[in-house]
């Protein structure tokens, strides 16, 4: 059984920084591609960052240069690092597991940034 935990979310000041953690579990952690999604209030859920089980990262463009997405493979998790947060950052941050072609969700944690 796939289980992804989401932790690290909060309220933060415009400028400020969160690190988001997901603990995998019931995967050979390693090996999965992971990623972080997010979904406003009214929009659709979308990519914020993915990494490989080697390491390569890509980014959306709306956070290049401010976000930072790691994995620590022995602890079977995955960060993401947001710095110079702003309010259209708010949203519930998922971590995402993609296994073959199944795609494996957390519960999410809510990032809310203010102005």
């Amino acid at each position: 059984q796939v289980q992804l935990v989401e932790s690290g979310g909060g309220l933060v000041q415009s400028g400020g920084s969160l690190r988001l953690s997901c603990a995998a579990s019931g995967v050979i952690f390693s090996s999965v591609i992971m990623s972080w999604y997010r979904q406003a209030p009214g929009n659709q859920r979308e990519l914020v960052a993915r990494i490989t089980s080697y390491g390569s990262t890509n980014y959306a463009d709306a956070v290049k240069g401010r976000f930072t997405i790691s994995r620590d493979n022995v602890k079977n998790t995955v960060f993401l690092q947001m710095n110079s947060l702003k309010p259209v950052d708010t949203a519930l941050y998922y971590c995402n597991a993609r296994i073959l072609a199944t795609n494996f969700w957390g519960q999410g944690t809510q990032v809310t940034v203010s102005s």
